[in-house]
């Protein structure tokens, strides 16, 4: 066994980390391309071993997941902003917080929400017109954030409130991009943006807070009517969105106001963010392929047959089902993931040392000639039963995978399809933009043009 892979040489003090700022996307693509399943590269201070081979990638996160946790470098200012909520905690905190969300995210419990998806998402085109022109991206993440306030807290904020949260989205963005000065700074350096980031993380826990004392007294059974807009209150059920019972957790005292804040901070930025990123570029690449357009308009209106859409046309939505794949693989939103090991470790039958950072990126999986025929092309066919059936299972993993998976993730693409349906029901949308894309990287991908598509009656 090799004791280290092969990887680019960098520059002294700052290794690769000025050209991964630069472009982390050509930078991992070009990595995945010269070397095979794993390389090594400087990071400034960090060594980092960028795993490819899907093989891998499953070791990592799943057969072998307890030999990897979330690295150090994350829980800066990530910690700062997302404390020990369910994306960063370790151990017993994490299975604990697990185990007080899953109810909250159960397909049982989601299918009896995708009335209230569907209004949200009629709410949104209600205020559309034919001929108008739409910055999609900002629509998507306002009608996903009402559905996140809506099925995982329980209440319906004011327009104005909800505009503030999406203020408060891009300097906390701008902080996470990619900086080899910080790289190789010390965490207690002040640096620019630092005072516009606490200033959002400020404003955004001013936000919680007004969540959790309108809610709080609500998240019992006794004497509550629908305060909540959670059916289970009134039908005598306690009301399972996510906040109600961290609440009722609370009030048992196994829930600090701290950790409370944490997994609500957790939720309102991660459990919009990547569905509405999917759904701006699934609007994207359906505007660039007008075939296709037209296929999932046909499959829609034979589904629904004049109906609004809901969760018995979900599952019939096989085309429908294909393009989100396909634009999840193309631009995954969560574009890479980092693990740290815990003990020497062994990948691509390399040694790995203990607390080596390790890096999952789906960028580079996902548009590798290795698992895809003509990777950089849009083929949502690529996801039919009949060809994906020899793909290795990690050549795709938008949601992550093993037991840190995204909690997320049948919201996510439930969420998806009944926005997308909703829309295609009555309109088309025109990117009127720049291409090809370019991209903001951040925790998650955003594109750095303003999303413009004009609004045309079908």
């Amino acid at each position: 066994m090799s004791e280290t892979p092969p990887g680019p040489k960098g520059e002294p003090l700052f290794g690769s980390s000025r050209r991964y700022a630069r472009d982390p996307f050509s930078f991992i693509a070009a990595l995945e391309e010269t070397y095979d399943g794993v390389a090594l590269f400087d990071m400034g201070p960090m060594d980092t071993y960028m795993v490819t081979d899907p093989a891998d990638v499953e070791r990592v996160l799943v057969s072998e997941a307890g030999a990897y946790r979330k690295p150090d470098f994350q829980n800066d200012a990530l910690g700062d902003l997302l404390g020990d909520g369910l994306l960063l905690s370790e151990g017993e905190t994490w299975e604990r917080q697990r185990d007080l969300a899953n109810p909250a995210f159960r397909m049982a419990r989601l299918s009896g929400m995708a009335d209230r998806i569907t209004g949200h998402a009629e709410s949104m085109v209600d205020g559309w017109s034919p001929g108008q022109t739409v910055d999609v991206e900002s629509e998507m993440a306002r009608v996903t954030l009402n559905v996140i306030l809506d099925l995982m807290m329980g209440v319906e904020l004011s327009d104005e409130r909800v505009r503030t949260v999406e203020e408060q989205l891009e300097p906390l963005g701008r902080r996470f991009e990619p900086d080899p000065i910080r790289f190789a700074m010390p965490e207690w350096v002040p640096m620019p943006g630092d005072e516009e980031f606490e200033s959002a993380v400020d404003t955004l826990d001013s936000v919680l807070d007004e969540i959790v004392e309108t809610r709080r007294g609500t998240e019992g059974v006794e004497g509550v009517e629908r305060v909540s807009a959670d059916d289970e209150a009134a039908s005598g059920e306690p009301p399972m969105d996510f906040l109600s019972v961290l609440l009722r957790a609370q009030n048992r005292g196994e829930q600090s106001p701290e950790q409370l804040r944490d997994e609500m901070m957790t939720m309102l930025l991660a459990g919009h963010d990547t569905t509405a990123l999917t759904l701006t570029y699934t609007w994207f690449l359906l505007s660039e392929h007008p075939e296709a357009e037209r296929r999932v308009q046909r499959e829609v209106d034979d589904v629904l047959a004049g109906d609004r859409p809901g969760m018995e046309h979900v599952r019939e939505f096989e085309y429908l089902d294909r393009v989100v794949n396909e634009a999840m693989r193309l631009y995954p939103p969560v574009f890479t993931v980092f693990r740290e090991s815990t003990g020497p470790v062994e990948l691509g039958g390399y040694r790995v040392p203990t607390g080596s950072i390790v890096m999952l990126p789906q960028w580079g999986v996902h548009r590798s000639e290795r698992y895809w025929d003509e990777p950089d092309s849009f083929d949502p066919d690529r996801f039919s039963p009949e060809r994906r059936a020899d793909r290795p299972r990690f050549a795709f993993f938008p949601f992550g995978g093993g037991p840190r998976h995204c909690i997320g993730k049948h919201l996510s693409l439930l969420e998806a399809k009944l926005i997308l349906a909703t829309v295609v029901s009555e309109y088309e949308l025109d990117f009127q933009g720049t291409t090809p894309l370019e991209f903001m990287p951040s925790l998650t991908m955003h594109p750095r043009q303003t999303m413009e598509m004009r609004v045309e009656e079908r």
